[in-house]
């Protein structure tokens, strides 16, 4: 998760005044030559526990991402898909965040992007959206990295970001926020769901019977609305008294009130005890891009013929499509299928919000850390930015979603990381979590459910960087934040956003502030709605 306005607080940031030189040569000469520590004005025990603040704040992802993820997949037919996805969420982490710390030498952790993540499965592989296939979705993942680090070496990207609109990036954060609360309040948790049967209009989800007595009535209350409602609550709290690892502990919280149901407390079991809670990684998915796939083939067609209309089908108790009869066929080399025109826009898409997270983290946490060079620009940008555009490609070769950098990495830098040492020291810690893929499967949509909603938060905070009495500006930016969440899809928000900024320069009479690379994003974007599905 990235965040495009991190609020900074003075006072947070730690002195720079050098610490005291750890003692004893070795390991600590290692690492003084590797991560110059003194020049950093650190030592090794602070950017150790930096690294283990910057962990616990993003470890969440661990749990979170193959939940997502899991949903995309099974909606091709592939339902075993999750202890791969575990591995996969866990080696992007590891191999991003050492990469940070060793080649760009910055104390920024990298993870599968939150966002994301949620656009791979409900817009680009969801039957009802461009219903792209998983495996040739990891293909355009893995393109979208490439590109993203060519310009990066080429320093072209320094061009696209001065012809991206800085107040219609804003609109995409929020918009990208407002898509995760959205998942979080109705896919995961029930708690707002279809108006009635035949509306697509969005209400408050039923929490109690609609008959009998009171009694009746408060005993058999929705159980994942209430296990929802307690992890929001909950974790929610956390956050308010900054606890360390807020996130992550919320969702342990939220996994053990779960897990009493069917147990202790009345109702149906919500958490499955796996037969084995260590087990060797599921290597599945690493490296499938590369070969030929043969998968299920699924049909998917509304629950009910009379509730089809030319836009697709009618909310339905939340679930309005059937999985039909699936046989067995092949999607070709994905590496290969990816590369079709139907397929790039969702490439475009991957590209272009890597990119707005990723520089926009880059800048919040070094305004936290006063980790800018003489310049005044966040230091290493250039190698950052290679490795952002790595953890993206290697997410693909994994099975994953894209990497970026994660804001949480303020925690850490806030904590007194200053080198490479705190984000390699907080990938090291990701690798255990390799051995208990089936422990990390017993978490529940309704216990990562509030984490989504939270995060939603956390990413609308540049809303109040949006220059609101500039209509000129305001209108594109508006139009990026609602659209994300209204049409499912990050795409839509950003072809919109580009092109009604570009009318509207047009049609006041400011065409020559619309520059060659924003004409060019324009021209794609059309190119985009004219040829998608």
């Amino acid at each position: 998760m990235s965040d495009d306005d991190t609020e900074n607080n003075d006072s947070d940031t730690p002195t720079e005044e050098a610490p005291a030189a750890s003692g004893g040569g070795g390991a600590d000469d290692l690492l003084e030559d590797m991560f110059d520590l003194s020049g950093n004005k650190t030592d090794m025990n602070t950017e150790l526990m930096a690294g283990l603040t910057s962990f616990l704040a993003t470890a969440y992802i661990i749990f979170v991402n193959p939940a997502i993820l899991g949903a995309g997949f099974a909606n091709h037919g592939i339902t075993d898909a999750g202890n791969s996805l575990v591995t996969a969420t866990i080696l992007v982490s590891a191999f991003s965040s050492i990469a940070m710390g060793v080649y760009a030498k910055n104390p920024i952790v990298l993870a599968p992007g939150m966002g994301l993540n949620a656009f791979f499965t409900y817009t680009v592989t969801a039957p009802w959206g461009m219903n792209i296939h998983p495996y040739i979705a990891l293909g355009a993942v893995f393109w979208s990295g490439v590109i993203f680090i060519l310009l990066s070496v080429f320093n072209i990207r320094t061009e696209i970001v001065k012809a991206i609109p800085t107040q219609l990036r804003y609109g995409v954060a929020i918009g990208i926020g407002l898509f995760l609360a959205l998942l979080g309040f109705a896919d995961h948790s029930q708690f707002v769901v279809g108006k009635d049967p035949f509306s697509t209009i969005l209400a408050l989800g039923n929490m109690f019977p609609d008959d009998g007595s009171l009694v009746d009535r408060l005993l058999g209350y929705n159980q994942p609305m209430m296990v929802f409602l307690f992890g929001l609550m909950f974790t929610a709290a956390l956050i308010g008294r900054k606890v360390p690892g807020a996130l992550s502990i919320g969702i342990f919280a939220t996994t053990a009130y779960a897990f009493m149901y069917g147990r202790i407390l009345a109702g149906s079991e919500m958490v499955t005890i796996p037969d084995e809670m260590i087990e060797s990684p599921d290597f599945g998915l690493v490296f499938a891009i590369f070969t030929e796939q043969m998968v299920p083939v699924v049909s998917w067609a509304c629950s009910d013929a009379a509730l089809t209309t030319e836009a697709g089908c009618l909310a339905v108790d939340g679930n309005d499509w059937t999985e039909g009869y699936h046989t067995e066929g092949s999607i070709g080399t994905p590496l290969i299928e990816s590369l079709k025109f139907a397929v790039l826009p969702a490439m475009f898409a991957f590209l272009f919000t890597d990119m707005f997270d990723s520089i926009s983290t880059f800048v919040g946490v070094s305004e936290v850390g006063g980790l800018n060079d003489e310049n005044g620009d966040p230091r290493n940008i250039k190698e950052s930015l290679i490795v952002d555009g790595g953890s993206t490609a290697i997410a693909g070769l994994f099975g994953s979603s894209s990497g970026t950098s994660y804001i949480e990495s303020a925690a850490g830098i806030e904590a007194g990381g200053r080198s490479g040492l705190t984000a390699a020291f907080a990938g090291i810690l990701f690798i255990p979590f390799l051995f208990l893929a089936p422990a990390i499967q017993m978490v529940p949509l309704a216990a990562s459910a509030p984490i989504l909603v939270l995060i939603g938060l956390f990413m609308c905070k540049p809303i109040a960087k949006i220059d609101w009495n500039d209509f000129e500006t305001a209108f594109p930016a508006f139009m990026a934040m609602m659209l994300i969440p209204f049409t499912y899809s990050i795409t839509q928000g950003i072809i919109w956003g580009f092109l009604s900024w570009t009318a509207i320069k047009i049609f006041v009479g400011k065409a020559d502030q619309i520059s060659i690379p924003l004409w060019a994003i324009n021209v794609f974007s059309i190119l985009a709605l004219i040829y998608a599905d």
